[in-house]
């Protein structure tokens, strides 16, 4: 079965507003109207996103024709699974937070490096074909963050994959940690469609430094800085479509007002973000995306992607009293504990999506934002 022509923008569902504590409900119906206003009609959530499945069935599921959306979702069976059980257990959750009654597309979630060995253990590849023939799933796939050559065998041993969601954007491009260009180019030799995630890098590329705004601007004052990333991104070959993580209203139509009516990047264009990633790769600065793998195995609880959103801020900015601010809404106010607390055990790099060396920057966060008074 072949996948279903769509636009290429979808609503990517781990960073939904939130009113306090909760997501806000009332916000995300008016995004998810809009977003299917415009002819839009992809949605991806996740069990391990908290909150989420249950928002969009609110949002979504309850409140339109089942056939006119796509909806996405995730098994994560590398979190708390001790058995087979546990991790299809998953599934029935997402069924029933959802309310979907099927998954029009059903990934596993996160496969490279430690994480790939719990879906073969578990046979979950096995499950989800057989659900697949049950017409509780439409199409199987997964999302991945590892190295091109583990993306390939992976690809090998399963051709069952009908898709691949892989971490795209300008920023990691020739990211020799990321390897975005290198993975996509193995999913096109294995013919896979493939779906964007992260393409605006966690909304780092929705602000960058000011040297690489500038660029960006220079060639369209009238653009935003989203669009660049976004449009790079689903101007390439065999993409199905890309995800954005929208968090607003404004972000929803801003990100709409460019992809409605979707134009490749031209050559000018290409040529301009390509001089925008050169000038951003000699800047210092944490490639933390706020997924929060590894707050979810941190024996200390560390606020790891706070206490690095704080130092890139120091970093890039300067701005001390900015840093602080943003450390103590990140790591205090959700309870989570300073970057001086962590004893190096090292379990948060094994689940590090952006492969960052994360004891080491937690160590230079201790430090410059200990020393702010």
């Amino acid at each position: 079965m072949s996948l279903p022509e769509i636009k290429k923008l979808g609503f990517g569902l781990m960073r939904l507003p939130r009113q306090g504590d909760s997501i806000d409900v009332e916000q995300v119906k008016r995004m998810v109207d809009i977003f299917l206003s415009k002819g839009f009609t992809y949605f991806d959530t996740a069990w391990a996103y908290p909150g989420s499945e249950d928002a969009i069935r609110q949002a979504l599921v309850e409140r339109h024709p089942r056939a006119a959306f796509q909806l996405a979702t995730k098994n994560a069976a590398w979190i708390n699974c001790q058995s087979r059980d546990d991790a299809i257990a998953q599934f029935e959750t997402s069924l029933r937070q959802t309310g979907a009654g099927y998954f029009d597309f059903y990934l596993l979630h996160n496969l490279g490096e430690m994480r790939t060995a719990f879906f073969e253990r578990f046979d979950l590849w096995n499950f989800v074909r057989q659900k697949k023939e049950e017409g509780r799933i439409k199409h199987i796939g997964f999302s991945f963050h590892s190295t091109a050559e583990e993306l390939n065998a992976i690809l090998d041993q399963h051709p069952e994959a009908e898709f691949v969601q892989l971490q795209i954007n300008y920023a990691d491009w020739e990211s020799p940690a990321i390897q975005s260009r290198r993975c996509y180019e193995v999913a096109r030799a294995h013919g896979k469609p493939i779906i964007i995630m992260e393409p605006v890098k966690g909304g780092l590329l929705a602000n960058p430094p000011a040297s690489v705004a500038e660029v960006l601007r220079q060639a369209n004052a009238s653009a935003s800085l989203p669009s660049w990333a976004i449009r790079f991104a689903a101007s390439l070959e065999g993409v199905f479509t890309v995800l954005s993580g929208m968090s607003n209203l404004a972000q929803m139509e801003d990100n709409v007002a460019y992809m409605e009516h979707f134009q490749a990047l031209s050559a000018q264009e290409r040529a301009t973000v390509d001089q925008a990633r050169q000038v951003l790769e000699g800047l210092p600065v944490i490639p933390c995306t706020s997924c929060d793998y590894c707050a979810k195995v941190c024996p200390q609880e560390i606020g790891i992607s706070g206490s690095f959103a704080a130092l890139n801020i120091l970093n890039l900015y300067g701005d001390a009293k900015a840093a602080k601010h943003q450390e103590e809404w990140l790591v205090d106010r959700h309870a989570r504990k300073r970057a001086s607390e962590c004893v190096q055990c090292g379990a948060c790099e094994e689940v590090c999506p952006q492969h960052i060396a994360i004891r080491e920057e937690l160590a230079k966060a201790a430090a410059a934002l200990g020393s702010i008074g």
